[in-house]
């Protein structure tokens, strides 16, 4: 069992309906797939690689070394180390920018470029979702946006994931769900260790060289109203091997309102069939802040509705 591989520039051609059809499957089925001929330049692919790795070493290995996960593996013994995870990660965002790497050459100007293409190519994956939900289409981008323009939230989160020398005592990340909308993926081309939860078996998601794996999160699975569900996923720690990880999350405003859209809700004599409250993003992120690694249907419960 492996995870779809969808070929995205089909849905500009005589396969579109078959291509539609394939992602709403994976949407449904996995809430993860592989997006190859994703319309983002292999060369520009190449450049976020190289950076990344020549920022890593230049700026990040020896703060790593140093780092409390693993000194906390030194001192363990033979007791695996449970809330901490084998993993050096920034964030980049627009607010940022000034902060993002001056000594890695290209660095900034290269993810600046990374980014871009990646909100370009998440705002189509959601014109796709509301086609394939019988939304109008800007449905998911209007609701993010939170009645305003420009509003959504777009965020990089940059991860190596270091060679360890007892994998078995620690994880690369704990399983958890995304709190978000649409996350979108470049992860290393030879190294794994990611790996989705299906039918209570994780699988792995192999790499595959310059695709973009595409996951859906914890909002999707509201708007669509439980159609889309958000999938448990976790990392590996590996003894062999540094595996990138670059993951963009494009999120709500932490003003929008959320609530399953009206017309994946069936309305009867008695009540509406809403299985998901209406609340404030900002209010979500308050609860998975907390609870991010714990079961998730618990926070949609305990998220203040309006």
């Amino acid at each position: 069992m492996a995870i779809p591989v969808i070929d995205f520039s089909k849905l500009n051609g005589d396969e579109r309906a078959k291509t539609l059809a394939e992602i709403a499957d994976a949407c449904e089925e996995w809430g993860f797939f592989q997006l190859v001929n994703n319309g983002i330049a292999e060369e520009l692919l190449e450049r976020v690689k190289k950076v990344s790795s020549e920022f890593y070493k230049v700026e990040r290995e020896e703060n790593f070394k140093n780092s409390k996960v693993v000194n906390l593996l030194n001192e363990s013994g033979d007791e695996k180390l449970e809330n901490v995870d084998w993993e050096d990660v920034i964030t980049l965002t627009d607010d940022n920018v000034n902060e993002w790497s001056y000594q890695t050459s290209g660095f900034q100007e290269t993810m600046k470029e990374f980014r871009d293409e990646l909100k370009i190519l998440a705002e189509k994956i959601m014109e796709v979702m509301d086609e394939n939900l019988g939304l109008p289409k800007g449905n998911m981008k209007k609701a993010f946006n939170g009645g305003g323009e420009n509003n959504a939230f777009f965020g990089t989160k940059l991860c190596h994931y270091p060679p360890c020398p007892n994998p078995e005592k620690v994880t690369g990340l704990r399983a958890h769900t995304d709190a978000g909308g649409v996350i979108l993926l470049f992860q290393d081309d030879e190294v794994g260790g990611l790996q989705v939860l299906k039918d209570g078996e994780w699988i792995d998601v192999q790499p595959l060289k310059n695709s973009i794996v595409i996951n859906t999160g914890d909002q999707i699975e509201v708007l669509s109203n439980g159609r889309y569900k958000s999938a448990w996923h976790r990392v590996l720690s590996t003894i062999d091997g540094n595996r990138l990880s670059i993951a963009s999350f494009y999120n709500p405003s932490l003003k929008a309102t959320i609530a399953p859209a009206p017309q994946l809700v069936k309305e009867t004599n008695e009540e509406m069939d809403q299985t998901y409250p209406k609340f404030v993003f900002g209010d979500y992120m308050s609860v998975y802040v907390q609870q991010k690694f714990l079961p998730k249907e618990p926070r949609f419960q305990a998220v203040r509705a309006v």
